[in-house]
Formats: C-alpha cells, sequence, structure tokens
C-alpha cells in the first residue's frame, strides 16, 4: 500500500485540520481540537474510495499519535478519536463575484 503524504492544511491556536494523499487522491481528512485540560479530540475522516478500511485503523492512529501530537497519546487517556468514513460532496466556497 502507498504511504500517505501528510499536509497540514488550516491551523489556530486551538485546532488544525491535516489532509492526507495518497496515489495523487485524497484519503484522509483530520481535525484535531486541542482541549484546555490538555486533551485532544481528534476526528478521522477515511474518505470513500481511497482503499482505507477499518483494518488500518489502528495503524493510521498510532502514525498520528506519533507524528502529529507530542505530549499525548492514546495510552494515557488524553488523546481521543471519533473516526467515519465518508464521502466529499464538494467544496463550498462564498460567491465574491456579486
Amino acid at each position: 500500500m502507498p504511504p500517505l503524504r501528510w499536509t497540514r492544511t488550516l491551523r489556530t491556536p486551538h485546532s488544525e485540520r491535516l489532509l492526507a494523499v495518497r496515489d495523487g487522491r485524497e484519503a484522509v481528512a483530520v481535525d484535531f481540537h486541542y482541549l484546555a485540560d490538555g486533551t485532544v479530540a481528534g476526528t478521522v475522516i477515511l474518505i470513500k474510495g481511497a482503499g482505507l478500511g477499518a483494518e488500518q485503523v489502528p495503524a493510521l492512529l498510532a502514525e498520528l499519535d506519533q507524528e502529529w501530537l507530542p505530549g499525548v497519546d492514546l495510552g494515557s487517556g488524553n488523546l481521543n478519536f471519533t473516526v467515519v468514513i465518508g464521502e466529499v460532496l464538494g467544496n463550498y466556497e462564498p460567491d465574491t463575484k456579486a
């Protein structure tokens, strides 16, 4: 299986968004939310049709934990993830021509 190529697409003081591409197509979207108590809540969206399924989730979460989240980890209870499979319908942006 080809590796995922990660890019940070958004960062605020309390959250960030990552996008992983594999074979030239979007494969995974991740949102991290940094909570006041030191906990990190993550939402991982496996893009339907990208070839990732439930069997890859443990390795994917371990990679996110190790590569992107120093100071928290799944084993200590200060990191949690919600994982879903979703389909991209499109990008909706304001109409600047009006």
